[in-house]
């Protein structure tokens, strides 16, 4: 009978002002759908990490007959780029090491500038010879750059990995801002999921204060208040969920990943990850709304 009395209480109380029940699905699904995105933002900001750091190359660019750096007496000779070759290849840092003559940038800069003017003014002898160096963790890349510093025969060394550290600072700020926004969604659903409990004790406040003087429970009273919180909220994180799987199998599946080949985007593993705790978020917030929102009412 307890059982019966609490679910005809919940649907009453679903069914009594559907508008409000309505305005609290939405507001749910879309706030939890803002949170969703950002969290999906954010895997997709470490998954683009993982990928292009795995890549990025350190180029050491030696001394040639046209270097101006004050590092540089002369070219480098033949015995100073087989010793740094050996000392590279023997590192505990350096993971690949491949050797680039200035014939060979000269090829690589004619496919890139295919069609450009600039390749009339440029020849073999412009372009240095180097090293380039895959790192086993692309973070150890200062400690490289000070062992090669004082090489004979070095000019310069630089690191690809700065000038991505530069994208993903972008990255990172409109995954901050995604997040902000869902934050103060989510802000806004508790609110609204609280002034509707409201209501719904208020309208029930008869209700209420004759099964508080008969003797029942708090928690036997609350339940059914927190039962429709957590089942509009329900309702709102399913919707959420579909939202967040539409995201991947419509944009990312069928418009990213086949346009922007060359970087990688989150999988299915991701979205497995985000999506109970969309849903986990959603309800949790909507009780403790619920249950803060109604404690006036339970003094009778």
């Amino acid at each position: 009978m307890r059982i019966r009395f609490i679910t005809s209480e919940v649907f009453a109380g679903l069914f009594r002002n559907v508008t409000m029940t309505l305005a609290v699905i939405l507001t749910v699904a879309v706030s939890l759908t803002l949170f969703g995105t950002g969290l999906l933002v954010r895997a997709q900001v470490d998954t683009m990490k993982d990928y292009w750091y795995d890549k990025v190359e350190v180029s050491v660019f030696l001394c040639g007959e046209n270097s101006d750096s004050g590092a540089c007496a002369g070219p480098i000779t033949a015995t100073q780029r087989d010793e740094l070759r050996t000392a590279l290849e023997q590192s505990s840092l350096v993971d690949e090491v491949y050797y680039e003559s200035s014939d060979e940038a000269f090829s690589r800069f004619q496919e890139q500038f295919a069609n450009s003017p600039i390749l009339e003014n440029v020849t073999p002898a412009a372009l240095p010879e180097s090293f380039r160096i895959k790192l086993v963790n692309p973070e150890d890349y200062p400690v490289l750059a000070d062992s090669l510093s004082q090489a004979a025969g070095v000019e310069v060394v630089r690191d690809q990995k700065r000038l991505l550290d530069n994208f993903f600072t972008l990255l990172n700020g409109l995954q901050a801002l995604a997040l902000g926004i869902a934050a103060a969604m989510l802000v806004v659903t508790v609110l609204l999921v609280a002034n509707t409990m409201r209501v719904s004790a208020f309208s029930r406040r008869r209700e209420t204060g004759i099964m508080k003087l008969v003797g029942a429970s708090n928690y036997y009273i609350r339940l059914p208040f927190l039962l429709e919180a957590a089942i509009a909220a329900g309702i709102g994180g399913i919707i959420a969920c579909g939202a967040l799987v539409s995201l991947k199998v419509f944009l990312i599946d069928r418009v990213l990943a086949p346009t922007f080949q060359f970087t990688a985007f989150i999988g299915w593993e991701d979205i497995n990850r985000v999506l109970p705790i969309v849903l986990a978020t959603g309800i949790c917030l909507a009780v403790l709304a619920a249950f803060f929102a109604i404690r006036r009412y339970l003094k009778v």
